[in-house]
């Protein structure tokens, strides 16, 4: 969701901007792409690409992640690479989502699990600061700042990120309905109140160590109890 919500931030145009030279490589690379890959195979590889993906994502960012760096890793053709993705920023997309939705299936379980109990604001409180503690501790959600989801986002096809778009609003209103919101609320509103603690979240030292983590929690829970 919040991967998302950055790329929200980009006009338009922005989103339409391609460098067609991540879309190409030259006539020796195609002369190595094999003919056809039996679709064991082809899950395997897809496999081995996003687990390199996501290591070079996280130790190098969008910026410095490379084809060459990752095919190398995988030890498969550079055009082979251009098969199951057109461009290093599909995979690095698809990496990052994947990550995200895993979050986001747990937090839907978890909040999930105390809808069937006795609720209270609290409880659901201390469930998204348990998440947003969570999504601290992936490397790859960390490490992404604005300038660099900026940079990926540029390169993507604005069909794909308007896919997700979609994609996020389903995630948020299906969270939502396990729980008993206020009918004047508006769901686009606090939403974007939990995106902005995640802005706060990334500012973790200027807050300061000691009082950050009760901090955290004060605001989570006065989103809270405005709209259940």
């Amino acid at each position: 969701m919040y991967l998302l919500y950055f790329v929200r931030k980009l006009d338009k145009k922005s989103l339409n901007c391609y460098n067609d030279h991540t879309n190409k490589f030259s006539q020796k690379e195609v002369s190595a792409v094999p003919k056809s890959y039996s679709e064991q195979e082809k899950e395997y590889i897809r496999k081995r690409l996003k687990e390199e993906a996501a290591k070079c994502l996280a130790k190098y960012g969008v910026r410095r992640t490379t084809v060459d760096e990752i095919v190398k890793r995988v030890n498969i053709p550079k055009g082979t690479f251009y098969l199951f993705y057109k461009s290093k920023e599909l995979l690095l997309f698809d990496v990052i989502q994947e990550q995200q939705e895993n979050v986001n299936r747990e937090l839907y379980q978890s909040i999930s699990g105390i809808a069937d109990t006795e609720f209270s604001a609290e409880k659901l409180t201390d469930v998204i600061f348990g998440f947003y503690k969570m999504t601290e501790k992936m490397l790859i959600l960390k490490m992404l700042d604005v300038n660099e989801v900026e940079l990926l986002a540029r390169k993507l096809p604005r069909e794909i990120v308007e896919e997700h778009f979609q994609d996020d609003t389903d995630t948020i209103e299906k969270i939502f309905a396990l729980l008993p919101v206020k009918k004047e609320v508006d769901i686009k509103v606090v939403s974007a109140a939990f995106h902005a603690i995640y802005f706060a979240t990334l500012h973790k030292a200027e807050i300061g160590e000691e009082e950050y983590d009760e901090a955290l929690r004060i605001l989570i829970y006065g989103i809270v109890t405005q709209f259940i």
